[in-house]
């Protein structure tokens, strides 16, 4: 006899199956996460000192998440496609010395709007080495088949010894004329939001588009969830591993540019730990380090929450603010602990 409506035979075919509505929900429930994170910490900053909540402090966190963010958007795919890059922070820290070295010899004295031009100029160098340090990572990785971990381990050696030579150990100072026209890249703001912060946002809108609407991204994906299977599937593997870690090093130089005119000068303790911040980022932001999954805009959300617990530990002396990186790294653990058992 066939069940009437009103059976409780009907209740699981309604639902899908026994508890399949929250099957469905813990996906979502677990991508909320790092949002529900996010603003409890924000209430919590706001309880603890009423400067938390204000609009200028507000566009101070995001500003110093900009640099931070930008990298962790380039590193999302990196991680996404099963890599890893350890050596963004030198990168940026180098690619500081080599713009301000290249400016400063340019200058001869220039006035704008010869200052401009060389600051121009200085960009397009740093987007160029960017790029190339990219390539090369790449190429080390996809076709000389050394691990990622080790190809970016001694890079981040190199890039930080470079610097420390080009700079005799000591600090690189850019220019004051070209200082003077270079500051409002960083100290500018447009409808009230600090340059840096539009910035990061329009590279996270094409971070989240490329990864999510592109075949490029779609194939990032696929080679972090299964290499093998990806080149059975007529995947061109070694090609997008060197245009993800491109990818990645463009976006260490647009972080390096929006830096450098924030103190003008580079030193060999520019960039230190900003590796762990950047992959603490995206692990936070719900990427699974092992690859094949991840999420941009995710990413955002993780590399504003660092930056909110950084800012809370300065507003209220709750621990030593020398004590932020070891909160970080215990994040990057207590996160990787959770991410276990999926796949």
């Amino acid at each position: 006899m066939q069940p009437t409506p009103n059976t409780p035979a009907t209740e699981p075919s309604l639902l899908g199956g026994a508890g399949k509505p929250f099957t469905v929900a813990r996906p979502r429930l677990k991508g909320a996460g790092p949002v529900l994170a996010l603003i409890l910490l924000c209430i919590a900053g706001g309880l603890l000192n009423p400067d938390f909540a204000t609009f200028d402090n507000l566009m101070n966190v995001l500003t110093r998440t900009a640099f931070i963010g930008i990298i962790a958007v380039g590193m999302t795919f990196v991680v996404v496609s099963g890599g890893i890059d350890l050596s963004v922070g030198s990168m940026a820290a180098l690619i500081a010395g080599v713009m301000i070295v290249a400016m400063n010899a340019l200058a001869a004295g220039a006035q704008p709007p010869g200052a401009v031009s060389i600051v121009l100029l200085g960009i397009g160098l740093a987007l160029a080495f960017g790029a190339t340090f990219g390539i090369l990572h790449g190429f080390l990785i996809a076709r000389g088949r050394i691990e990622a971990f080790i190809v970016t381990l001694g890079t981040l050696g190199v890039f930080r010894a470079v610097l420390t030579w080009l700079s005799d150990g000591g600090a690189l100072t850019l220019d004051f004329t070209l200082s003077e026209a270079y500051s409002p890249v960083y100290y500018q703001s447009l409808l009230g939001v600090p340059i840096p912060v539009w910035v990061f946002a329009l590279v996270a809108a094409l971070g989240a588009l490329i990864l999510n609407r592109t075949a490029y991204g779609q194939h990032v994906q696929a080679i972090g969830s299964n290499e093998q299977v990806a080149r059975y599937a007529a995947i061109r593997v070694d090609r997008i591993k060197v245009l993800t870690y491109l990818l990645l090093g463009v976006c260490v130089a647009i972080a390096t540019i929006l830096y450098v005119p924030r103190l003008g000068s580079a030193t060999p303790t520019t960039g230190i730990l900003w590796e762990l911040e950047a992959i603490a980022a995206v692990v936070v932001g719900g990427t699974s380090l092992r690859g094949g999954s991840g999420r941009v805009m995710g990413t955002v959300v993780g590399a504003i929450l660092l930056s909110v617990i950084g800012n809370i530990l300065n507003l209220t002396s709750i621990i030593s603010v020398h004590l932020n990186p070891a909160v970080q790294g215990l994040v990057i653990i207590a996160v990787a602990y959770l991410q276990r058992s999926r796949r």
